[in-house]
């Protein structure tokens, strides 16, 4: 009995250290896909970094126990999954969303990132907010076209006090 109760505290442990760590952790009911779209599903959480693991309600209620991640006790009821990313916190959301429109099957429960709660309706609108990377490029472009433009002005000017 003691290495039962032992095994279950190594995974409490886990679960703890992975929402500790995570930048975003999206919580899914995963009923309903099969074995082939589940692979799928976990090649492109993996290719964005994402962790994705089913454990017990139970241990993931105990794990969150006490801490700003307790919330999400209220909707782990029936099959949980958990998807953590530890760099970009939209990635769960963004990747699982995707996955729920591909396969027409699961659907989010809630989750948290960068500490905030959000609901199953929340956590589909983190869904559609790009990446860091996304982001930052639009960023680049939408500053670089002015730069450039003010560029050519100067260039311009030189180039006609030149010529005067």
């Amino acid at each position: 009995m003691k290495a039962a109760y032992e095994q279950k505290q190594v995974v409490i442990d886990e679960i703890k250290e992975k929402f500790e760590k995570a930048q975003g952790a999206v919580v899914i009911d995963y009923m309903g896909i099969t074995v082939e779209e589940a692979d799928a599903m976990r090649r492109k959480l993996r290719e964005a970094n994402v962790d994705y693991t089913v454990y017990k309600n139970t241990l993931a209620k105990r794990a969150i126990q006490g801490t700003d991640f307790e919330p999400l006790a209220e909707v782990l009821e029936g099959p949980s999954a958990f998807a953590f990313s530890y760099e970009d916190a939209t990635a769960p959301a963004r990747v699982l969303n995707d996955a729920i429109k591909e396969f027409k099957k699961m659907e989010f429960k809630g989750g948290f990132v960068e500490g905030e709660y959000y609901d199953k309706d929340a956590i589909v609108q983190v869904a559609s907010i790009p990446s860091r990377d996304v982001l930052i490029s639009k960023f680049m472009g939408s500053i670089q076209s002015p730069i450039a433009n003010f560029a050519r002005v100067v260039s311009q000017i030189a180039e006609n006090k030149e010529e005067a």
